[in-house]
């Protein structure tokens, strides 16, 4: 702690400024290819604006202080430092800067160059995500990578959903596939994004090497080890405010009360016992800013023979919602044993626990919807809300509810590798995730009392007290054995995998509940309650097995023609076709290594690569292609009533899993000495087999009239650009600016006679998204609004939706799509889709003087989102937006867009489906690195500061909360109780010893 203090005495000391001994130091910059000296070159004392250039031939001379480091730079070549120390003289030698191309990218059961690559796979480092103060390393990749669409919530604990080139499917999984460090998994809110390494996507055909759960993406995180050398420890840390953003104004009481007149005109507002001269402001009064905080603390080095890394973190989220909380503790070890000469053992090891108090989101249509003219809460006594809309305290539901959740997971793996000789490795690994999962929920009892203010809120009471409680585990596990040759020739190279992939997961859970359990926290026991009034028990689990077969061949030929194929042999137990075969091929041309290239200075680097693939999709449930029983149903037989066992249900024994095929075609580039880099790719993914409902006649006997089977296709079609340019000065100041854009169609082509597929319930609206052929996953499917009746001569010459003499003046007008002369469902039309046509990323960032600047911004376009908290609506006494009070039609102010009133018989329709375009400050951070010269005086190896803001600005048409909006691919988009988006600041810390 004290090293801690003493970083902000020296960043005191920096500014102030003292006199040091200096000394004078001149040398030669060559290039290391051909040992030429090189002009221009930026030589500069390290967090200063002291320095100079090479001249013609290399040279330079300058004046540094006692402890200086330089910093030798140049557009096309690597950077070098070198500490002055006693020397007088410094000759360098600069290598091309070929690092992005030389990066080894993790390919799946493997790596391979950058420059090698045959397929569309984008990479993020750990250095930028932990610039983030997020939770989980999955919302950090909002922004930065084509293809890839982040949706997050600022719910703590909430996973972002992460959508691979677009959704592929409707009724199985759409997420993609994550792997850690070897582990196949669904989740990787368990990991400190401080101890991650990289983070690759699998975005095309090369993917299938993971062949039934590759068809959405394939994410693989690859957290940190040791190196040889030094022990070094690091220290990360961020404290910050998080405070709910773009909240939505509801109308105050004179506009509440206005709108009473119109849709309830029988409604007494003017009850003294029950409302009060103010304002509640609901919002308000269930929301706070919340704290957060992030510390991180790592050891790492090793000798000749091992390597070791330990990190240990603690998150806290407070929750912009009052009573809503998450912490999280994480612990890794990362060790590599060299046993022999030819044996290695390594491990990858972690234990996180998450402890969340939740929250039911359904508190938030209660405080949309509460009465602004009842007092919240005075005291321990609660306003009675239930008199003016039939809803439920907010304050009271979050003061009554206690959830706890518990969740304990131990991952990694441990792998034994023998090199019995230089082109040959083989290795073997065990991995597994085991999760314990504890969640408790306690709801004291409560009562009406019938006074101003009420204990309960009018309706709203629960006579017993209850708890219910669910414990659960599971278990993963999965072992590898591959056998990898890899052999160099000159500039070729040559490599073959061969594997094995053992995989299998069981899980169990058990719940139960009992009610009169003590309001006492240290009796909230099941055995405690009352088991004579009521006592619930619940059971089950879930067996799954993989068994795959690996192969994959790369080559590359004087480092300009690439080849790549691979073969995954899957068989699951979720199908009766027990195995399926995943291929992928995939060629490049470095055709700046040409001959006919050499001449020209304008690209540094250009490559032609293409991919083709069939991936597959086994989400779903494990049971469904399997025939079930329902037991202990009563039949007579011979005059006796028995109890018996018999199917009620129809499954297609044959189902198969999900079967994608993607072609991809990319170019990569470098050009203006590599300062501009960019990559372009354009991609076609079809699904076919997709899981949809066939109608079946009632005959059958299955209560639904429909089974599930293969018979839809889905199709996403796309390209992808990313442009990046970095350039660093004369003078040491340093600048990059970035940009990646993806455009996607998505579109289901053929349902081959299914039932097309009704979602997105909002309340007596009912469905209000269609998937049907030729639409977007998830389509809007609503009445057409076309304006507001301003006249009763207007009513009686158009067709109306439902009962005539109940229309007025001011009520919304439909389109009679079908030409019947009346509205009904059969004049409902696609009016868009929650899948964005258009989504991109902008990135910024600055360095001067040890100073640095970031910004991110992130932004979609073309998609649509339904303001379901608007369109919900089961009283007329529910309260209103106030820029709605302030725009509906009213005969003294009429309006063509906006009707008088929405009660509870207002179909769905346009009204309620808005832009869900949006462009977002994402993130914009501040940093300071100390100078060389203080770092050595106080011996640290690293030093920076930050502040840093997430979230900053939102600019969006949509006029709920937020139209970034997680939700299943069929009923995405939909806004009813969503946790509010939250705005972050922060401080944050970076040390190194």
């Amino acid at each position: 702690m004290r090293r801690i203090y003493f970083v902000f005495l020296l960043l005191f000391l920096a500014c102030c400024g003292f006199a040091q001994a200096q000394q004078r130091v001149s040398g030669r910059v060559v290039s290391q290819s051909d040992k030429q000296g090189l002009p221009g070159v930026n030589v500069v004392v390290k967090g200063t604006q002291t320095g100079t250039s090479t001249d013609a031939n290399g040279q330079f001379s300058l004046t540094v202080n006692e402890g200086a480091v330089l910093q030798f730079s140049m557009i096309g070549m690597q950077t070098q430092e070198v500490p002055v120390g006693t020397q007088t003289t410094i000759n360098v030698e600069l290598a091309d800067d070929a690092q992005a191309l030389e990066e080894v990218v993790v390919v799946g059961y493997g790596t391979q160059r950058r420059r090698d690559l045959t397929g569309a796979i984008a990479q993020l480092k750990g250095e930028e995500i932990q610039r983030y103060p997020v939770q989980t390393p999955t919302q950090a990749l909002q922004s930065k990578l084509s293809g890839v669409q982040v949706i997050a919530s600022g719910r703590p604990n909430e996973q972002p959903q992460i959508r691979v080139r677009g959704v592929g499917s409707a009724l199985a999984g759409v997420s993609p596939l994550y792997v850690v460090d070897g582990v196949l998994t669904d989740d990787i809110r368990n990991i400190s994004n401080n101890d991650i390494l990289s983070i690759e996507v699998l975005k095309d055909a090369s993917a299938a090497i993971y062949g039934v759960r590759a068809a959405n993406g394939v994410v693989i995180v690859t957290t940190k080890r040791g190196k040889s050398g030094t022990t070094q420890v690091q220290y990360d840390a961020n404290f910050g405010l998080r405070q709910p953003a773009n909240l939505v104004r509801m109308a105050n009481r004179d506009q509440y009360i206005s709108y009473l007149t119109d849709a309830a005109p029988n409604q007494n507002v003017n009850n003294p016992p029950l409302t009060y001269e103010g304002t509640t402001d609901w919002y308000g009064e269930a929301l706070r800013n919340g704290f957060q905080s992030n510390n991180n603390v790592s050891v790492s080095g090793g000798g000749e023979r091992n390597t070791f890394f330990f990190s240990a973190g603690y998150f806290t989220d407070q929750g912009v919602v009052k009573t809503n909380d998450f912490q999280r503790l994480t612990i890794r070890a990362n060790n590599e044993i060299q046993i022999g000469p030819k044996v290695t053992f390594s491990n990858q090891l972690s234990f996180s626990r998450g402890n969340e108090r939740g929250v039911d989101l359904g508190i938030y249509q209660n405080l949309y919807r509460a009465a602004p003219i009842v007092q919240a809460r005075v005291g321990d006594r609660f306003g009675n809300t239930s008199a003016f809309g039939n809803v439920g305290n907010a304050l009271l539901s979050l003061d009554a509810r206690n959830q706890r959740i518990i969740n304990d997971r131990v991952q990694g793996n441990l792998a034994l590798e023998y090199r019995p000789a230089e082109w040959l490795t083989l290795r073997s690994a065990f991995n597994t995730d085991l999760i314990f999962n504890r969640d408790r929920t306690y709801n004291r009892a409560f009562r009406n009392d019938a006074v101003t203010f009420i204990s309960a809120g009018g309706n709203q009471q629960q006579i017993n007290s209850s708890l219910a409680l669910n414990e659960g585990r599971s278990l993963r596990y999965i072992i590898d054995n591959t056998a990898t040759v890899n052999r160099t020739f000159g500039r070729s190279n040559f490599t073959f995998l061969l594997g094995s992939v053992t995989e299998r997961f069981n899980s169990s859970f058990i719940s139960g509940s009992r009610i009169n359990i003590p309001n006492d926290p240290n009796q909230w026991y099941l055995g405690l309650g009352d088991p004579n009034l009521q006592l619930s028990n619940n059971a089950g689990g879930d067996l799954q097995t993989r068994q795959s077969f690996v192969t994959r061949a790369t080559f590359s030929l004087a480092d300009k023609y690439l080849f790549n194929a691979s073969l995954r042999a899957d068989g699951s137990s979720k199908f009766s076709e027990r195995w399926g075969y995943f291929p992928t091929i995939g060629a490049g041309w470095v055709i700046s290594e040409e001959a006919f290239m050499q001449d020209q200075s304008l690209l540094d680097f250009l490559k032609f690569r293409a991919s083709w693939g069939i991936l597959g999709n086994d989400v779903i449930a494990s049971n469904a292609y399997l025939l079930t029983a329902a037991v202990n149903i009563p039949y007579f037989f011979n005059n006796t009533l028995s109890l018996g066992s018999a199917i009620q249900d129809i499954k297609d024994q044959q189902l198969k899993w999900e079967r994608t095929e993607q072609f991809d075609v990319g170019l990569e580039f470098t050009l203006l000495n590599n300062r501009l880099s960019g990559e372009l790719d354009y991609y076609n993914k079809t699904t076919r087999n997709a899981l949809a409902f066939q109608i079946i006649p009632a005959i059958f006997g299955d209560p639904d009239n429909q089974y599930l089977t293969n018979i839809a296709s889905f199709r996403n079609r796309g390209l992808e650009l990313v442009l990046n340019w970095r350039e660093t000065m004369t003078n040491g100041f340093g600048y990059s600016l970035g940009g990646n854009m993806t455009i996607n169609r998505n579109q289901l082509v053929g349902l081959n006679g299914g039932q097309a597929l009704l979602a997105g319930g909002v309340g007596q609206q009912g469905f209000v998204t269609r998937t049907d052929n030729g639409q977007p996953v998830g389509s809007f499917y609503v009445l057409n609004a076309i304006g507001v009746f301003q006249s009763q001569s207007e009513i009686d010459g158009a067709p109306v939706f439902g009962n005539r003499a109940s229309v007025r003046p001011g009520d919304l007008r439909y389109e009679d799509v079908n030409g019947d002369g009346t509205i009904t469902a059969d004049d409902r039309i696609y009016t868009g889709s929650y899948q964005p046509k258009l989504y991109y990323g902008i990135n910024l960032g600055l360095n001067y003087l040890g100073f640095d600047l970031t910004a991110d911004v992130y932004g979609n376009a073309g998609n649509k989102v339904y303001n379901g908290k608007r369109a919900f609506r089961f009283e007329n006494t529910d309260n209103i937006e106030a820029a709605y009070a302030d725009a509906r039609w009213t005969a003294t102010r009429p309006s063509t867009t906006d009707p008088r009133v929405i009660t509870s018989a207002t179909p769905a329709s346009t009204y309620f489906v808005e832009s869900g375009s949006f462009v977002r400050l994402n993130n914009l951070t501040l940093g300071y690195t100390l100078p060389a010269t203080l770092m050595q005086k106080a011996r640290f190896r690293t030093a920076r500061i930050y502040l840093t803001a997430q979230n900053l600005f939102t600019i969006q048409q949509f006029s709920g909360f937020s139209p970034e909006l997680p939700g299943g691919p069929l009923d995405a988009g939909i806004e009813l109780n969503s946790y509010p988006t939250v705005r972050t600041f922060a401080v944050g810390l970076n040390v190194g010893f």
